[in-house]
């Protein structure tokens, strides 16, 4: 796909998105959006893919050198190879070549500086200035934290500037019957709350210790990304639930606009009750946030008191909780459910009365707003003597509309 293609493309989905919204189809719009945000993912893949090839190409010769006593020659002969002057491409990033990535492994076993022609951009070019982590650690860091993050995978990401109001924005218009001589309104956007993103950092710190026998870039790099994907996959899962909003993005289950009237307290007499999980959950779900809804537990809630539910005719509601093919599928009423650890969600067996042991949320209501980039410092911890690599990266979450959350509780 060229920039041309791309651009026109854009331009078409973003003309159709308006005219959905001008004609008061939100759902139609929000398709169309969602779509300019996977062509916008799919062309930066593509730029991305675009400078590994060329990071290659220009490093075929390196590839083609002699490999004897490679430990001792190997980055002198590189080093001293004469590459062919070709014209940098669109696409180029040089965070993926081999150069920075050698460089970065250097930097965070060694301490050594990362070139200036890597950092005179972005970073000041002191020793003890930030490296950024190469993009294919980045990307793949991505990748580990869509695919163990239950809930992240899920949520709406974003990358908005911080500071700046995002308006959450709804048709609300009224009909009256024309001999009533009462005026409908105008059915005009109207902009009814906005929320705003701020810079909170996330770190994770990695002892040196734990990367020094690492030293192929190959095995350095699967180590730094299963490091801090374990690390910041449960900081950000834990955060979409509970985070304070203070230093941290706002969870849904802290959010003040999630009323009172969305919160449910099911006593124990009722909790394993099909009938009193109806009348009291399934029913004061809005009939706009039932598509894509999802129950958010414990497996241990789930599996001790939900999965063994029965009906009034002693049926188990979840018969159909189990595919041919695909095994076990926690599904209650219809809806997905989304096992998380204890820590997030609260356990029902361990949680005190009043704690949290269910959500219900359209988790694409929820967004996560990063550009994703990280970036690494290396201090020497003078209490344990052993030099740290801290990870940072600048995030924030929020949920963008309230009204389809239900917080479950807990009673005596």
């Amino acid at each position: 796909m060229t920039r041309k293609e791309y651009e026109a493309q854009r331009k078409v989905l973003i003309d159709s998105a308006q005219e959905l919204l001008n004609k008061g189809d939100l759902g139609g719009s929000k398709e169309k959006q969602a779509e300019v945000m996977a062509l916008d993912d799919a062309f930066e893949l593509i730029g991305k893919e675009q400078a590994n090839l060329n990071a290659l190409t220009n490093n075929i010769q390196a590839v083609q050198a002699p490999l004897i006593n490679m430990s001792g020659i190997s980055d002198m002969v590189i080093d001293k190879i004469e590459r062919p002057l070709i014209e940098a491409p669109i696409f180029e990033d040089k965070y993926a070549s081999i150069e920075y990535r050698r460089a970065y492994m250097e930097n965070v076993l060694r301490g050594t500086p990362i070139p200036a022609k890597f950092n005179n951009d972005t970073f000041t070019t002191i020793t003890e200035a930030a490296a950024l982590i190469p993009t294919t650690i980045l990307e793949e860091i991505i990748r580990e934290i869509k695919t163990y993050g239950q809930l992240y995978s899920r949520v709406r990401k974003l990358n908005v500037k911080g500071g700046v109001n995002v308006p959450i924005l709804s048709l609300i218009p009224t009909a009256t019957w024309i001999t009533e001589a009462v005026p409908s309104s105008r059915q005009n956007v109207e902009m009814n709350t906005s929320v705003s993103f701020l810079y909170y950092g996330l770190e994770c710190k990695i002892a040196t210790s734990l990367l020094a026998n690492e030293t192929t870039l190959p095995s350095f790099e699967g180590a730094m990304v299963t490091l801090i994907a374990e690390a910041m996959l449960k900081a950000i899962d834990t955060s979409i639930v509970k985070g304070a909003g203070t230093v941290s993005p706002l969870g849904v289950t802290i959010d003040p606009r999630v009323v009172a009237g969305q919160k449910i307290t099911i006593t124990s007499a009722d909790f394993g009750s099909w009938d009193a999980w109806k009348k009291q959950v399934f029913a004061k779900i809005p009939l706009s946030y039932r598509a894509g809804g999802s129950f958010i537990m414990a497996a241990g809630t789930f599996e001790g008191y939900v999965d063994g539910m029965v009906d009034a005719n002693g049926q188990p509601i979840g018969r159909t909780n189990y595919g041919i093919t695909e095994g076990s599928q926690e599904r209650f009423g219809g809806k997905e459910v989304i096992l998380v650890e204890d820590d997030i969600v609260a356990d029902y067996d361990t949680a005190g009365v009043g704690d949290v042991v269910g959500i219900y949320m359209r988790l694409s209501d929820y967004a996560f707003n990063s550009n994703m980039q990280m970036a690494t410092y290396r201090w020497l911890d003078q209490d344990l003597n052993q030099y740290v690599n801290q990870a940072i990266l600048i995030a924030d979450g929020k949920l963008l509309d309230a009204k389809g959350v239900l917080i479950i509780k807990k009673g005596a």
